[in-house]
């Protein structure tokens, strides 16, 4: 993958993440008190999906122009960068447990961190199907 597109994939990220802070900033302080912790983490898993794909969509043409394995390279950066936020600002920043920070993975707990990374992982090559299907 060429520089140029890493680092726009990389920009792209950037702008999700942010969305991302946001999004559990509003879960915490907003979601959580209002309709419950489990209930909110459900909503807040769906929403930050919903941004990622969204994101994706509006960006595209940072990364446009590109063939299927170059897509999923991006999507793959971003799983890469979101594990390792994740794992870095959880346990070295905020002073979590492992353990706790490994409970992003549990499903059965309504978390829904392993559906966004499959959303990070595929949105940019489906974004390039729907966008690039589109102008045929």
């Amino acid at each position: 993958m060429p520089l140029s597109i890493l680092v726009k994939a990389t920009i792209i990220w950037t702008i999700i993440a942010a969305f991302a802070i946001a999004n559990g900033a509003l879960r915490e302080l907003v979601l959580a008190p209002a309709i419950g912790a489990r209930i909110a983490l459900l909503l807040s898993g769906i929403l930050l999906c919903a941004i990622v794909f969204l994101v994706t969509w509006c960006c595209y043409r940072l990364i446009a122009g590109r063939r299927k394995l170059t897509y999923l390279l991006i999507g793959l950066q971003w799983v890469l960068m979101t594990l390792s936020f994740e794992f870095v600002s959880g346990h070295f920043v905020a002073g979590k447990p492992w353990p706790e920070i490994f409970r992003v993975f549990n499903l059965m707990q309504g978390d829904l961190f392993i559906v966004v990374l499959a959303v990070s992982l595929v949105s940019p090559l489906l974004v390039a199907k729907i966008r690039d299907a589109s102008q045929q």
